[in-house]
């Protein structure tokens, strides 16, 4: 019976000894706080382990502790990053009067060199607003000539025979070879011997007033004042009549030939003056109250780098384009040396001086959609994000109507990786848990 009695409190010591070993390996295995579910890295989310002084085996940064729920953790759709900013949702109105120690943030200066963040000066400069277009030349429709058979006839030589080709004013361009204008001509002069034959005033009214009718009717067949004047004074009927470009111009289309019969109505050549061009431009409706007939607007040819042509706005068509919701704009250039020519494409643009206002590039905006947002630099890798309020935008720059003041600093590139660290590090605060009385701050 003592042999029994003995082998029973052997065993249970040795049950009591293997538990009390059991227990103090599960305490050595298991150090983390019991609010804490697990631990993960700030860049790789999805890396997750229970070893307190574990690193990522990504990058190797530290891991942080995620709490259990209901130990303080943010719940869903409150929005992060902007909550101590004054006018957010799930602003407290505690938060809001902290001032900017509730909003300000840190991201060292190494890091903000790493992630490549620049710097801007919120100033205050001219606005300068610039309205775009592109236009297409056409030929001046006042200094276009189309020359038009008046008689019945021939052509019996052709002085410009392909388009392109440049006449000088007074430059002869066909000759017609008619009966019916030799006849006229026959006439006149016989009526100019009659008036000069007449011995009294009242025998020369009659030829006076045939020879002004004869002279009238010779115009009408493109007889010029010049040639009239020469047969006039030479008395010389002539078979052919020759006609003259009336301007400096450019031929645009010959469609006769040499020695091929023309009649009343057939078109003969034409002569377009492009001295001056006009330029057709769309603009949108919504840019048409900027525009004025009489202003001066600057265009611009591929053809011609660095050169600008002066041009006038002349006429803004009241109707517009249904489907582009646009309306067309003629401008009339000076085009001296002929260098724009029909059918080329141009740059119209047309700047308008809109006074001072304080501004700052468009890259240090952020939009969050109803809200813009700029990151102020306080120094020392201090960073404030600002709600700030634009107005219009000129060019590469926003005006700014509140929330800036003039010679502050706004990060004017980078600003949404400045954000991502300003949600991290609040991830970061949210993940810390708050030590008990009895237990000490878990050290990262």
């Amino acid at each position: 019976m003592k042999t029994f009695t003995r082998k029973i409190t052997l065993l249970m010591t040795l049950v009591a000894l293997l538990l009390g070993a059991a227990s103090c390996m599960k305490k050595g295995a298991s150090s983390k706080p019991s609010n804490v579910d697990y631990y993960t890295c700030t860049m790789h989310p999805s890396v997750k382990s229970q070893d307190p002084k574990g690193k990522c085996p990504i990058c190797g940064m530290d891991l942080v502790p995620v709490m259990k729920k209901g130990g303080g953790e943010k719940q869903p759709g409150q929005m992060q990053g902007m909550e101590g900013m004054p006018g957010m949702p799930g602003t407290k109105p505690e938060a809001a009067t902290q001032g900017a120690q509730t909003r300000e943030f840190v991201v060292p200066v190494e890091r903000q060199q790493q992630i490549g963040v620049t710097y801007a000066k919120v100033e205050r400069k001219p606005l300068r607003h610039t309205i775009r277009s592109v236009g297409l030349v056409v030929p001046d429709k006042g200094r276009n000539w189309q020359f038009v058979s008046r008689v019945d006839g021939y052509v019996q030589k052709l002085d410009v025979k392909s388009p392109g080709e440049i006449v000088e004013k007074g430059a002869p361009l066909l000759s017609i070879y008619s009966p019916d204008l030799l006849t006229s001509e026959r006439e006149f002069v016989e009526l100019l011997r009659m008036r000069d034959q007449a011995k009294t005033k009242d025998a020369r009214e009659t030829p006076e007033r045939l020879i002004q009718s004869a002279k009238r009717r010779l115009q009408l067949w493109n007889v010029t004042e010049q040639q009239i004047a020469e047969l006039e004074k030479t008395r010389n009927a002539q078979e052919n009549l020759t006609l003259l470009s009336p301007f400096r111009g450019v031929v645009q289309s010959v469609p006769v030939e040499q020695g091929k019969g023309v009649g009343i109505g057939n078109m003969l050549v034409e002569v377009a003056d492009l001295s001056v061009v006009w330029v057709w431009a769309e603009f949108y409706e919504n840019e048409l109250p900027m525009l004025k007939v009489g202003q001066k607007i600057d265009v611009t040819a591929k053809s011609y780098p660095g050169e600008k042509f002066e041009g006038t706005i002349s006429l803004i068509n009241p109707f517009l384009e249904e489907a582009k919701r646009t309306a067309k704009v003629r401008i009339d250039i000076p085009n001296p040396d002929f260098k724009l020519r029909p059918a080329m494409y141009v740059n119209a643009e047309l700047g308008m001086d809109m006074g001072e206002g304080l501004t700052i590039p468009v890259s240090a905006v952020m939009p969050t959609g109803t809200r813009n947002v700029a990151f102020i630099n306080k120094g020392e890798g201090k960073l404030e994000p600002r709600i700030v309020q634009l107005g219009s935008k000129y060019g590469e720059s926003y005006e700014v109507q509140s929330g800036l003041r003039e010679g502050e600093q706004v990060v004017a590139s980078a600003n949404f990786l400045i954000d991502a660290e300003s949600k991290v590090q609040q991830a970061l605060n949210e993940f810390e848990p708050s030590p008990s009385p009895n237990e000490s701050p878990v050290k990262r």
